[in-house]
């Protein structure tokens, strides 16, 4: 068994931190930074001091080394050895353990292949790009075949295509291993992506455990709907299924959207305020998922302005840059041209 679970864990920020996350579970961490996440993780790894307990596998572990934790650390820096080649890098926990020479470079080989790296294994680190760094120093910290994974930020430093393509590439090697994983990260998006639950901490507390689903639609507080967005949440009162796999969606107030439809049907929608285009004028081009709305307030929120718009009945939450918001020059009371951007919309299935 290889669940964890953090008792009354206190370090820094952290306060009284308590979690348990399951045997083979994908769990996600998701955080501003300064917010405590990483100091979670040095805590599981048992690389910094702290109050409270840790138990693996249902057994503290608290006054054993990083090693004998059996716990494998990706780190946000690779932080790659740049004397080795690729495959020394990967086999140096190996080594430094003890391992046989032979089934050290047995275990890098299969690493290697897995992690489709293979033609790099005679190269420096100082020739690999980004993504490339990333992958060799998930495949060393997998080498010693650790219980338990944990993952800080690991597409950070990034281009968004490769973070993108890390990110699928993680989430099969993931459910292949079933290895408790840990995974940190400041993107909602990412963790949603990755994780079947997410923990929300803000502030060295954390504020909310659940699948992204319950997050995005039962925020547990102001915090959390803030942190997520003050998305959008509007119930459905009746549906039809239209042709071309499209179904019509009915809010209580009567707006009408129409959405690409699976044959599942939908309970609630989730509309992220940045999802909802304003315009002055009428936009070219056809009218789906375009109506006329009215502003009620402006409110001006960390560099960007939150409009709320009244829709078909419905008080809609808009949410855009303030240079946008200058050049759009609308008042409270005028009427705008608003869209619903769709591929942002998330569904809650009856």
């Amino acid at each position: 068994m290889s669940d964890i679970e953090l008792v009354n864990v206190s370090k820094h920020t952290c306060r009284d931190i308590s979690l348990k996350i399951g045997d083979g579970e994908l769990f996600a961490i998701v955080g501003t930074t300064g917010a405590g996440k990483t100091t979670l993780l040095n805590a599981v790894a048992g690389v910094i001091d702290y109050t409270g307990s840790v138990r693996i596998g249902g057994v503290p572990v608290d006054a054993r080394s990083p090693q004998e934790r059996g716990v494998g650390y990706l780190c946000q820096d690779p932080a790659l050895f740049p004397h080795l080649t690729v495959a020394s890098n990967i086999a140096f926990g190996l080594r430094a353990a003890g391992c046989d020479r032979a089934a050290a470079d047995r275990r890098v080989s299969a690493l290697l292949e897995w992690m489709r790296i293979s033609h790099l294994a005679a190269r420096y680190p100082h020739m690999l790009s980004g993504g490339e760094k990333k992958r060799v120093a998930l495949a060393r910290s997998l080498a010693p075949s650790p219980k338990i994974l944990l993952l800080d930020e690991p597409t950070s430093s990034l281009d968004p295509q490769t973070a993108r393509y890390l990110r699928s590439e993680l989430q099969d090697f993931l459910k292949t291993l079933r290895i408790t994983t840990v995974h940190v990260t400041h993107d909602l998006g990412e963790a949603e992506e990755i994780a079947g639950r997410i923990a929300l901490i803000s502030n060295g507390t954390i504020e909310q455990v659940s699948t992204p689903a319950e997050l995005f639609f039962s925020p547990s507080s102001a915090s959390v709907s803030e942190f997520i967005g003050m998305p959008n949440i509007l119930e459905c009162a009746r549906s039809r299924t239209l042709a071309s796999g499209l179904l019509e969606f009915v809010s209580g107030a009567n707006l009408k959207l129409i959405l690409p439809c699976d044959g599942a049907g939908i309970k609630r929608i989730s509309i992220p305020p940045d999802a909802v285009s304003i315009v002055g004028a009428r936009p070219a081009g056809h009218g789906l998922n375009r109506f006329r709305g009215r502003v009620e307030a402006i409110t001006p929120h960390n560099g960007l302005v939150r409009m709320r718009v009244s829709v078909e009945g419905e008080s809609l939450l808009s949410e855009l840059p303030t240079p946008a918001f200058r050049e759009l020059s609308v008042e409270k009371g005028d009427e705008v041209h608003v869209g619903i951007r769709l591929e942002r919309v998330r569904y809650d299935p009856s």
